[in-house]
């Protein structure tokens, strides 16, 4: 096994990832940055029924958005490729014949209906579904009497029940398995393809990946692989089972609860940074909760890793991350994520100049919790605000809004520029018994249509001159 630190992301092309996907990613990515070590992308595509191109480019590109860079892998390649598993075929069929040569492996016969119904009859026996290893033990006459039939088969792996294996793991430290409590597993399907147990075990041996990372739900699948590196003498990677993230009710989280899918992150307007931010901090603690992917490298603590086996997923607290991101974003970043949002919503924002747009997210970002927020809060900019004098007067008081709306109309149209108009008016407001949050809550109500939000300084700014006369002239005229 490798001296250097080698670790790797293996996905399936399912067509999209999940955030368990991006977790067990970015915790892979952290682990071999922090080690100065080696992340290994390795496409799992051997089912045929996931064997698909575009699912495999989805991810390359949903890795690409979130900044997560692999080391070795599809494209850019390495020295221990080819990294799509379906390219890897004679490596298997290679271990399989060690396997075969040394009696470590047989042919099962069984079918999938078989299989089945001795499944329904042991769970009404009370008994765990186990393979009861019928094909184990059949004589030599029988298998080439099946063979000669070309019956399909598949091949099995002949556990040891008096073995134990122990594998050494960052959450739990050593754990022990008992192979009484297993029974034999495929090693290949009946089309001749190889499974997922070992194809993994093949390929992390072969690529000499030295710590394996992934979810909890694989942890009985590490049982049988161990089994077979121990079979074949091999060292044994070190293991991190990563808690399954569930739903605020405690399951398993699925493609029914709002933020399974990345992509749909992405379209409801979360950046990358707060994803990975998030799930970086999910089930641990930071002093400072707001970490870049640098900083989350240099401080991500692996030696005190919880070995619980679920976390929750709090949107509420992914949003708060998030808007504390597009805060800390300078505006000509940020604009690159919200264009699409903001070209969407409001078609005409196109024809504004990038500086312009700069400028006003800079003042109003701080009132975006995602990048889906930017038309109702840009709006304003764009369209006059549908604002009425019953509103004015039910929000000030009658008397108020009178007053407020007079002193306006007296000042709207001295000649001098808009910034002295707000020290007159604000000034002139304390000698009419108005309170500061009185007259410029009313001028904020005729610019933009609410009483709350942005900053008058910086609406004033905003806006041109011409645009604040005319709507300050709707109702105060």
């Amino acid at each position: 096994m490798a001296d250097k630190v080698r670790v790797r992301f293996a996905p399936s092309p399912t067509g999209f990832m999940h955030i368990g996907n991006v977790r067990a990613a970015l915790m892979n990515y952290l682990f071999a940055h922090q080690k100065k070590g080696t992340l290994v992308l390795r496409i799992e595509d051997t089912d045929e029924s996931r064997n698909l191109d575009e699912a495999g480019f989805n991810i390359l590109k949903t890795l690409k958005w979130l900044s997560l860079k692999y080391d070795e892998g599809p494209i850019i390649g390495g020295d221990y490729g080819p990294y799509l598993q379906s390219e890897r075929t004679k490596k298997y069929k290679k271990l399989l014949h060690d396997l075969i040569k040394n009696q470590l492996v047989y042919r099962c016969f069984c079918t999938k209906e078989e299989l089945e119904e001795k499944r329904k009859n042991q769970i009404a026996q009370g008994m765990p579904p186990r393979y009861d290893r019928t094909c184990r033990n059949l004589p030599t006459d029988k298998v080439k009497e099946k063979l000669a039939n070309k019956l399909p088969f598949i091949w099995r792996f002949k556990l040891n029940d008096e073995a134990a294996y122990e594998i050494n793991t960052l959450e739990r430290g050593i754990i022990k398995f008992e192979m009484k409590n297993f029974s034999d597993f495929a090693i290949t399907r009946q089309n001749g393809s190889f499974t997922f147990l070992f194809t993994n075990f093949v390929d992390d041996y072969l690529m000499q990946i030295t710590h394996v990372i992934r979810g909890e739900d694989h942890l009985t699948n590490t049982a049988m692989q161990a089994a077979l590196f121990y079979a074949f003498a091999f060292p044994l990677p070190k293991f991190w089972h990563l808690p399954i993230i569930c739903n605020v009710d405690g399951k398993k989280l699925s493609k029914r609860d709002f933020g399974f899918g990345v992509q749909e992150l992405r379209e409801e307007g979360f950046l990358p940074q707060a994803i990975l931010n998030y799930l970086a901090i999910l089930g641990t603690s930071f002093e400072d909760e707001i970490q870049s992917l640098g900083q989350l490298v240099e401080n991500y603590n692996f030696d005190k890793i919880s070995s619980t086996g679920s976390i929750k997923f709090d949107i509420e607290k992914l949003k708060w991350i998030n808007h504390k991101w597009i805060e800390k974003l300078p505006a000509n970043k940020l604009l690159e994520f919200t264009k699409p949002f903001l070209h969407d919503q409001i078609p005409s924002s196109i024809e504004v100049d990038d500086n312009k747009l700069e400028f006003i997210l800079e003042k109003i970002k701080t009132d975006l919790k995602t990048l889906k927020d930017i038309g109702a809060v840009i709006s304003f900019y764009f369209y006059d605000p549908v604002v009425d004098i019953v509103a004015l007067e039910k929000h000030f008081g009658k008397d108020k809004a009178i007053t407020a709306l007079k002193l306006i109309k007296e000042n709207i149209n001295m000649s001098n520029k808009t910034d002295m108009f707000l020290e007159t008016v604000k000034k002139e407001a304390k000698n009419r018994g108005l309170k500061i949050k009185e007259i410029f809550g009313t001028l904020r109500y005729l610019l933009i249509g609410s009483f709350s939000g942005i900053s008058m300084y910086d609406l004033f700014e905003i806006l041109p001159d011409e645009v604040i006369l005319k709507r300050l002239k709707k109702l105060s005229g």
